[in-house]
């Protein structure tokens, strides 16, 4: 059974991809399994050589991931080049970052005993990745995992299997057989991965489906990232260079990023500017030229949805330019939507587009609570001169990561997780490793019982 692969670019069928099934699920679950007690015994120093082989591999052919990542994404090469770079640093990153592991307190805590902790793998992981960043994300998951000691089963989305497909090649290379294996598929395959007995399920992707991954995994180890709706609080004194970083930040991947900017809030006095600014700033970025389309038809039909239900009063949107032979894809310009209510569609629902809504509050603590307006809190930003309250109202923002006069700044070194709708657990930075290990505690009495 396969499933027909489109090129969002053009709209075109682009080839086929399998729909793995229940045998061939179980058969790279069972395939994990068996490598899991070779994984696991190695040393961090050894299974950081073979991550740095990985990586490697991904840097030797950068080329050939560009163009996989570019034929399922339709993003211009300049956003998929600097993706594989960040993915060959991030495995990079876990390779050192498994030599350095701190532990909780160890030593005699305990008169007559001796105690420390071990961290341990938790065994086989089922990692589900979705369509916006099909590499990248994959390696947030896979990189800290396998570092951990773990063995992974990959799913990517139906639409974006390519990426995945080549870095499991890679893998199987340079960790071995069964340490990472890809399973392209659907929603079924998703379902089928996280029941066919993995001992923790990674999942990226909607509100909706991270809970129905968590009621499957059934008391099971389970971390969740299921998007965001980015507040940017927007003051009068905001730098000059504000407008233009928030239209190239909503319009990166066509905006379909979890943690871009999404509502910009702003006070009643720098209202006006700010709408003038931004739709001055969005008309300078063009899809096409500056930026990819939409991913696929299910996505452009919800996109559409929203933009139509919105009461904006206001809806500026900026031009297309498709290279020849792309007028088919599935573009949609860069756009600002304002004077709308709090409750409009576009407001409330995570629209994953080139969009901004733009809304005004009558003090900061107003804007707080718009910020606050929504069940997702997974990225935030602030924008002013005043360092001081910029960071205060960084402090007060219910969001994992919040930036100041910037957005979408990350780093491997740097965690990255949500709250509330946004899902729970940890990507990114040395605190990743905890999510794929338990502790365990070992005590020995230093002398033997009378």
């Amino acid at each position: 059974m396969n499933t027909t692969l489109i090129d969002p670019r053009t709209g075109r069928v682009r080839g086929t991809s399998p729909l793995a099934r229940e045998p061939e699920v179980r058969s790279a679950v069972d395939a994990a399994r068996a490598a899991l007690p070779g994984w696991r015994a190695l040393t961090p120093r050894e299974r950081s050589r073979r991550l740095e082989r990985l990586a490697a591999l991904v840097e030797e052919h950068a080329h050939s991931y560009v163009a996989r990542e570019a034929a399922g994404t339709g993003k211009p090469d300049s956003e998929t080049a600097g993706e594989v770079e960040q993915v060959a640093d991030l495995f990079r990153f876990y390779a050192s970052a498994v030599r350095a592991q701190s532990a909780p307190a160890a030593g005699r805590l305990v008169d007559g005993h001796e105690s420390w902790v071990r961290w341990e793998p938790l065994g086989v992981v089922g990692v589900v990745v979705p369509w916006n960043y099909p590499l990248m994300m994959a390696a947030w998951r896979c990189a800290p995992a396998l570092a951990a000691g773990n063995t992974v089963v990959a799913k990517p989305a139906e639409t974006t299997p390519d990426t995945l497909e080549l870095l499991a090649e890679h893998a199987a290379e340079a960790l071995g057989p069964g340490v990472l294996t890809a399973v392209p598929g659907d929603r079924q395959t998703g379902r089928l991965l996280v029941g066919a007995g993995v001992d923790m399920v990674a999942f990226t992707g909607s509100a909706a489906a991270g809970a129905d991954v968590a009621a499957r995994a059934a008391g099971r180890r389970v971390s969740l990232e299921l998007g965001g709706n980015a507040p940017a609080l927007v003051l009068p004194d905001a730098p000059a260079g504000t407008w233009a970083e928030l239209a190239r930040a909503c319009t990166y991947n066509a905006g379909q990023s979890c943690a871009a900017p999404a509502r910009v809030i702003t006070l009643r006095e720098n209202y006006e500017e700010a709408v003038e600014q931004l739709s001055s700033a969005a008309r300078e970025c063009l899809a096409g030229r500056d930026f990819g389309p939409l991913n696929n038809p299910d996505q452009l039909a919800r996109y559409d949805g929203i933009v139509k239900a919105s009461s904006a009063g206001r809806n500026v949107a900026a031009g297309i330019a498709p290279r020849p032979g792309e007028e088919n894809g599935f573009w949609r310009p860069a756009r600002i939507l304002a004077d709308l209510p709090d409750d409009d569609p576009a407001v409330v629902e995570e629209v994953f587009g080139p969009l901004l809504t733009v809304q005004r509050a009558e003090d900061l603590d107003a804007a707080v609570a718009l910020a606050h307006g929504v069940p997702q809190a997974l990225a935030a930003s602030v924008w002013t001169r005043d360092l001081a309250a910029g960071l205060d109202l960084a402090g007060r923002l219910n969001a994992g990561e919040v930036w100041l006069n910037c957005h979408l700044v990350q780093t491997a070194e740097l965690p990255h997780g949500g709250r509330g709708a946004s899902g729970h657990g940890t990507d990114l930075s040395t605190l990743a490793l905890h999510e794929y290990q338990r502790p365990k505690t070992v005590t020995a009495r230093l002398s033997a019982p009378s």
